[in-house]
């Protein structure tokens, strides 16, 4: 049985290739090429050579440096990244073969909610801050239904055992996908030079007053206990229910046909969430709404707690929406933030940071029955509180009507699953031109000045720049993250001084305030008045990954490193963080300095499940890549990932992996044809007007694959070379096959042979950065090194071996052949079926270019008459079979 990587092993005609050619020193082809075991053989070779090591001595002219994506390390890696990092290690390879030194770290990104929640779910723990260290600790053997409460530092502890391990597996894949990668350079966005970078960097903002600290309105998520950026919020679309209810005048007037009251006065509000009608410091509507008009100024009193509250004007109240006029309450929403903070409102908070309402009534409830009602709701869940606050209304007659049910969006975290909230804490923020016009300008401007790949997404950049509402809140309530290098003295009461923090010189970075003494303080000091207390928060994940190219480039550590590679020439990412990791990277860049971290940024899309919906781990319709690396090649995997083209989204296709593996075997064989012949790259030999057509043809293919891959158009160069190559495979090497076997002679079969081979050699080259493991095994059989280290081919030799071959011969022999074997199929005959006359007719130009490889067509077609018309039209062929 013949397997598909055994197939043509004889050419055409029947005869088997020579064996390997023993007088070419150091050729060694073998008889039967195979992929099994590619990956494996020459990942070990690479590593063991350094083949992709970076040259630290290398000018910062030469060097190619690449922010790569450090990916989070939650367990497994699946499709999606191995289709992103390819594309990237493509442009690597090619910039290294254009004589650039690449500088391609690897990072891991193992900071952050995600390693929490998984090292929760492994280790059957969690974290409780107030525990001591224990260092003695053993998780348990099995995670139980109950987690195990333990310390902060012997969580952190088990969140860097974990990283670790998954960090391995991930190298490991990684190298079986071929990356390219100097493994000697990698980093972990929790290690200490990563929590040095980003402390310096914090402190570093607050030197220059880009950082501080703040108690305001803060998106609140009641499951994790933390705050959430702007960045990390997503609207989903939930079922609720407007609910009208009667706000009380003061001013004892009354309008029964104006628009927002009823027959008796009340001036009715519809709102989503009577749950907050405690928190409610104001009515508002828009300044135009003639209904409304006349209540600008009066106050009304809130149905239950009977408290007095303004009616104002703003021009963000709806008219359209709902009733028209709305309560605004801190907080129900960002809309109310805004209210309050340009209407100078009072603050009245009802809703703690575990999502249940506050204990305590606000201090305007002062009535007896408003502190009743109330306590009926104090503790409750927000859905609870909302489902008792409907009683109380409807009992107390003010609820006019039922609920009518709505779907509108509401506002999560984009990791958690329940609603957010808006409750009152400090945090630091960083200034990012939310409420800076000079700022907004300046990141504006810096998103022209970066070359986006492909041009459209700078829209996305623009648009976040310009819809940014407020600064950058950078702090988080959790355990496992960069700690803030911040410690805050205590006053004679034990109340820290947020005004004064106490923060650390830079040579003693990284520190951990929690475990770590505050200068000029002793540990006894620590927590009692007069002493010192640790900033209790991390950093946001993004405050850190927001660093990764001075992560990467040892910034403040290794200032030779961080001189030869920064700023760095691409930022390859996908599209749907260009909010958050691109823009966060341009902030901190622009501000620490007054540059772009990059030159160039190349935008990936998202891999489609069959059914065209974005796949992720979330919604469970992820492949992992093993398997597929396993059964379809490395190549075959890489093939199908190149296809993608920069910022579209790709489906899932297991069809054009096997494409690829049909393409990489193709490579195998034709490869061992050429060679086995004796091909030999002696350009001197090259005469055939045949041969340097085919020559001159990949002088185009070279330009054209150079300029797509220096325009990050990685699919078009890679369509361009397998282009070609099939045509190399079943026009070229068809009608050369006789004349390399020396049937026509010696001289044209060394031209035949030189052209084979430099032909293959070009080709190899193009495939490389794309088909790394059949490349390089195609090139170890007859070349020294590796092709990954190999010069790029250059058009401007191929032309001058090719002297003045026309690309149109090889389209015209082509189109010859193709319609003789046309003849052949539509009778029903074999390929190698005598053909007793064939007439080639047509344009003068293009059947002359025809008749000068006269003699390899009627080789290639077993012709025994062929002859020539000049005249004009399209070129075309009157076939007569023999017999």
């Amino acid at each position: 049985m013949v397997t598909e990587e055994g197939r043509n092993q004889h050419d055409s005609d029947g005869r088997e290739q020579p064996a390997a050619d023993q007088s070419v020193p150091g050729r060694s082809v073998p008889q039967r090429p195979t992929l099994d075991g590619v990956e494996a053989r020459w990942s070990a070779v690479w590593q063991e050579q350094e083949t992709y090591r970076f040259d630290r001595s290398a000018d910062r002219a030469r060097v190619y440096a690449i922010d790569t994506p450090p990916p989070t390390v939650s367990g497994s890696l699946h499709v999606g990244h191995v289709f992103s990092y390819t594309h990237t290690d493509v442009i690597a390879r090619y910039q290294r073969m254009r004589g650039r030194e690449v500088f391609y770290p690897m990072g891991f990104d193992d900071n952050g909610l995600p390693t929490e929640r998984r090292v929760q779910n492994y280790f059957g723990i969690r974290c409780d801050p107030s525990l001591p260290y224990d260092p003695d600790l053993t998780p348990p053997a099995k995670p139980g239904k109950e987690q195990v409460p333990v310390s902060r530092r012997n969580f952190v502890e088990l969140c860097e055992r974990l990283t670790i391990e998954d960090e391995k597996v991930y190298e490991q894949l990684w190298r079986r996908l071929g990356l390219s990668v100097d493994w000697s350079m990698t980093y972990a966005t929790i290690d200490a030079r990563s929590r040095a970078v980003a402390q310096r960097a914090f402190l570093r903002n607050l030197e220059r007053g880009e950082a501080y600290l703040a108690e305001a309105p803060t998106l609140w998520d009641v499951s994790f206990r933390t705050a959430v950026a702007q960045a990390e919020l997503e609207d989903r679309e939930r079922p609720g229910a407007y609910h009208s209810l009667a706000f009380a005048r003061t001013d004892g007037g009354g309008n029964s046909g104006a628009g927002g009251t009823d027959s008796g006065g009340d001036v009715v509000v519809e709102t989503t969430r009577p749950e907050l009608l405690a928190a409610c410091v104001a009515l508002v509507a828009h300044p135009d709404d003639e209904r409304y008009r006349p209540l600008f100024g009066s106050t009304v009193r809130t149905p239950l707690f009977d408290v007095e509250v303004p009616v104002r004007a703003h021009r963000l109240a709806d008219p359209e929406k709902g009733s028209g006029i709305a309560m605004i309450c801190t907080f129900g929403d960002l809309t109310d933030v805004t209210w309050w903070r340009e209407l100078r409102l009072p603050t009245r908070a009802v809703i703690g940071r575990d999502g249940r309402l506050l204990p305590d009534p606000p201090e305007a409830i002062v009535s007896a029955a408003g502190r009743a009602h109330y306590a009926e709701l104090a503790g409750r869940t927000v859905h609870a509180a909302r489902e008792r606050i409907v009683e109380l209304l409807r009992e107390a007659g003010a609820l006019l009507g039922d609920p009518r049910p709505i779907s509108h969006p509401v506002k999560f975290y984009e990791k958690g699953d329940r609603p957010l909230e808006i409750v009152t804490t400090r945090q630091w923020y960083i200034r990012n031109g939310g409420r800076d016009e000079a700022l907004r300008a300046q990141l504006r401007a810096r998103g022209s000045e970066l070359h986006w790949h492909p041009p459209h997404m700078r829209v996305r950049y623009e648009n976040w720049v310009d819809g940014l509402t407020g600064d950058w809140l950078i702090s988080r309530q959790r355990f496992f993250g960069v700690p803030f290098p911040v410690w805050y003295p205590l006053d004679d009461a034990g109340a820290p001084r947020y005004d004064q923090p106490i923060v650390p010189g830079y040579a003693a970075l990284p520190v951990d305030p929690s475990s770590d003494t505050a200068p000029g303080f002793s540990e006894d000091q620590r927590g009692i008045p007069g002493g010192f207390a640790a900033d209790p928060d991390v950093m946001d994940t993004w405050a850190t990954s927001s660093l990764t190219p001075q992560i990467a480039a040892g910034w403040g550590s290794d200032d030779d490193l961080f001189a030869r590679v920064f700023p760095m020439d691409l930022r390859p990412q996908a599209h749907e963080i260009i909010r958050t990791w691109l823009f966060s990277t341009v902030l901190r860049s622009h501000t620490e300095f007054g540059t772009l971290p990059w030159t160039n940024t190349a935008i990936s899309g998202w891999i489609l499940d069959p059914d065209r919906k974005k796949m992720s781990k979330s919604k469970g319709n992820v492949v992992t890549p093993l398997d597929l690396l396993e059964q379809h090649g490395s190549d075959a995997v890489r093939y199908w990932a190149a296809a993608g083209r920069p910022g579209t989204d790709t489906t899932f296709d297991v069809g054009q992996m096997k494409i690829g593996r049909r393409l990489a075997i193709k490579l195998l064989n034709a490869s061992r044809f050429a060679l086995g012949l004796g091909a030999v790259e002696d350009a001197g030999t090259i005469a055939e007007p045949l041969d340097r057509a085919l020559l001159a043809t990949l002088a185009e293919v070279v330009d054209a694959a150079s300029t797509t891959l220096d325009n990050y158009d990685y699919t078009r160069a890679l369509e361009l070379t397998e282009s070609f190559f099939w045509r190399f495979c079943d026009d070229y090497v068809e009608l050369v096959k006789g004349r390399a076997y020396g049937s026509f002679g010696e001289p044209g079969a060394a031209s035949a042979r030189a052209t084979l081979a430099i032909a293959l050699s070009t080709v190899l080259a193009l495939f490389a950065p794309f088909l790394p493991f059949v490349t390089e095994e195609v090139w170890s059989w007859w070349k020294p090194g590796s092709v990954h280290r190999s010069r790029w081919p250059e058009a401007g030799e191929l032309r001058k071996i090719a002297d003045s071959g026309d690309p149109r011969l090889l389209e015209a022999v082509s189109t010859a052949l193709t319609a003789i074997r046309r003849a052949k199929s539509e009778a029903k005959v074999s390929m190698k079926a005598a053909v007793a006359s064939a007439r080639v007719s047509g344009d003068a130009d293009l059947v002359g270019l025809v008749e000068a490889v006269a003699a390899d067509l009627r080789s290639a077609g077993s012709i025994t008459a062929l002859t020539f018309t000049r005249g004009t039209g399209e070129l075309a062929v009157d076939v007569a079979l023999a017999g």
